[in-house]
C-alpha cells in the first residue's frame, strides 16, 4: 500500500518541479526583455536630447546668421537694381545729347568725333615716316597735321563744358559703384551660403535621428510584446503552481477557502483605486515628456501603452 502511495505522489512531485522550471524560465526571459525595453527608452530620451541640441545650435549659429546675410544681401540686390535704373537713365540721356550735338554742330574739317580726327593724325605721321616726299610735301602733311591737333583739342575742349562730358562722368561713377556692389554681393552671398549649407547639414543628421528613433519606437514595441507575452505564460504558469500546491494538504485548501470568502466588492474597489492612480501617473509623465524631462521606464511604458 505504501508502495502505491509512493508511485502516485512521484508524477506531482515531478509536475511541481517542471512548473517551477517553466516559472524561472519566464521570469528570466521577461526580465531579459524588460531589460531591453529600457535600454531602448534610454536611447529613444538620448536620440531626443541630440536633436534638441543640433536645433539649438542650428537657430543660434546657423540660421540666425544665414538670415542676416541674406537680409544684407536682399538690401544690397536692391541698391545694385537702383544704380542698374541709373545707369540705363544716363545711357540713354548720353544718347540723345549726342544725336543733339551731331546736328547742331558742324563737323570740324568734316569730322563728326575725337577718333576720326586722331586717326586722321596717325594715317598722316604713317606716310611721314614710310613714304619719300620733297620738302613741299612734308611740310604740307605738317601743316594738316597742326590744323587737325587744333581741331582736335577745340573739339575736346567743346565736349568738356558740354553736357555729354558731364554726362560720361556721371557713367564712369554710377559704374564704378556698381563693380563695388557686385563684388560685395558675391562676398555676402557666399557667407549666406555658407551658413545656409551648414544647416542643411543639421538637418540631415535630424532626419537621420528621426528616422533611428522611429526605428527604435517599433523595437520598443514588438520588445514590449514580447515580454508582456512572457510575462502571461510567467503568471499562468504561477497560477498552475498554486493550484498543484493547493492540491498538497488541507492548509493550501484552508487558505483557498478564506480567500474565497472575501467579499467582491474589496477587490473591485481595490481595482478601481489601482486605475485611478494609473491615469494620475500617466498624466504626470506626459507632462513631464512634455517639458522635455527625463522618464523612468515605468513612465515610458505608461505612455507607450496609453498610444497602442
Amino acid at each position: 500500500m505504501s508502495k502505491e502511495n509512493n508511485s502516485a505522489s512521484q508524477p506531482s512531485r515531478n509536475s511541481f518541479k517542471g512548473l517551477q522550471l517553466q516559472i524561472e524560465d519566464f521570469r528570466e526571459k521577461r526580465d531579459g526583455l524588460n531589460k531591453k525595453t529600457k535600454e531602448f527608452i534610454t536611447g529613444l530620451q538620448e536620440i531626443d536630447t541630440e536633436i534638441d541640441n543640433l536645433l539649438k545650435v542650428s537657430k543660434e549659429n546657423y540660421k540666425k546668421k544665414r538670415d542676416y546675410w541674406n537680409s544684407k544681401v536682399k538690401i544690397l540686390k536692391e541698391k545694385k537694381n537702383e544704380y542698374k535704373s541709373i545707369l540705363d537713365s544716363c545711357m540713354d540721356e548720353r544718347k540723345a545729347l549726342q544725336k543733339e550735338f551731331r546736328k547742331d554742330k558742324k563737323p570740324k574739317n568734316n569730322f563728326s568725333s575725337i577718333k576720326q580726327i586722331e586717326r586722321k593724325i596717325e594715317n598722316l605721321e604713317r606716310i611721314i615716316e614710310t613714304e619719300k616726299l620733297d620738302m613741299a610735301e612734308e611740310n604740307s602733311i605738317i601743316d594738316t597735321i597742326g590744323e587737325l591737333t587744333e581741331a582736335k583739342q577745340e573739339y575736346m575742349s567743346e565736349q568738356k563744358n558740354s553736357e555729354i562730358f558731364k554726362i560720361e562722368r556721371k557713367i564712369q561713377i554710377v559704374k564704378i559703384n556698381l563693380n563695388k556692389i557686385y563684388e560685395q554681393l558675391t562676398k555676402w552671398s557666399n557667407k549666406s551660403q555658407n551658413y545656409h549649407s551648414k544647416l542643411q547639414e543639421v538637418y540631415d543628421r535630424i532626419n537621420e535621428l528621426k528616422e533611428k528613433k522611429k526605428k527604435t519606437e517599433e523595437e520598443l514595441i514588438d520588445n514590449k510584446k514580447a515580454a508582456d507575452a512572457y510575462h502571461e505564460q510567467f503568471l499562468k504558469v504561477m497560477n498552475q503552481r498554486k493550484t498543484a500546491s493547493k492540491k498538497k494538504g488541507p492548509y493550501n485548501r484552508n487558505k483557498k477557502t478564506e480567500r474565497s470568502q472575501k467579499p467582491y466588492g474589496y477587490n473591485k474597489e481595490k481595482n478601481d483605486e489601482l486605475q485611478k492612480l494609473k491615469e494620475t501617473k500617466l498624466a504626470t509623465a506626459l507632462e513631464k515628456q512634455k517639458a522635455g524631462k527625463r522618464l523612468n521606464l515605468y513612465e515610458a511604458r505608461l505612455i507607450l501603452e496609453s498610444r497602442y
